[in-house]
């Protein structure tokens, strides 16, 4: 199965907008359709759970989007370019489909996923949540509706969480300045 084709972009949509579709964009379908079909299903998912905490305030920031960009580099050990298409694939997938598709996908994840990658998983989403040096309670919320979704422990939550309690926005004073990225891994 292609990138495009988890991300929902194959089918009748694809062949619709074909005949729209430029030179950069065919060449960065074959570049997606070149990775073996079970890590780009993988790689779809992981991004798009990382959408799923940038997009719980109803917007992406360009700093959240460059942390995601870094962590499916990173993780997902892609070049940059294939991360940034991945990222953006994702993120317009979570604005189309994002009520119908996030359990979905977490189930998918849950079911290709070792515990050692959901627990890197759960990391990188309080990453995304901390990208803007706070981590939102709607972003709290979600990435805990994750953790349930991928039957990882409170525990779990709890551990990884403590590891950012500094961004956390309900236990800040309002005077809190934004003065340090989340914790090195």
């Amino acid at each position: 199965m292609s990138i495009l084709k988890f991300l929902g972009l194959s089918g009748d949509a694809a062949r619709a907008t074909e005949a729209t579709e430029t030179d950069t964009v065919r060449r960065i379908a074959r570049e997606l359709d070149d990775l073996e079909p079970e890590r780009a299903k993988y790689l779809a998912a992981f991004a798009y759970l990382l959408g799923r905490v940038a997009r719980a305030d109803m917007s992406v920031s360009e700093t959240e989007t460059r942390t995601m960009e870094r962590i499916v580099t990173e993780y997902g050990g892609l070049p940059a370019q294939q991360a940034v298409l991945v990222v953006q694939l994702a993120k317009t997938q979570g604005v189309l489909f994002g009520g119908t598709e996030n359990y979905l996908v977490s189930k998918e994840f849950n079911g290709i996923a070792g515990r050692e990658e959901k627990l890197a998983l759960l990391r990188c989403l309080f990453e995304v949540g901390a990208a803007d040096h706070s981590i939102s309670t709607a972003e709290s919320n979600v990435i805990r509706q994750i953790v349930d979704e991928l039957q990882l422990e409170h525990r779990d939550y709890v551990t990884v969480r403590s590891a950012f309690r500094d961004h956390l926005a309900v236990l800040r004073k309002p005077d809190d300045r934004d003065g340090e990225s989340g914790p090195s891994r």
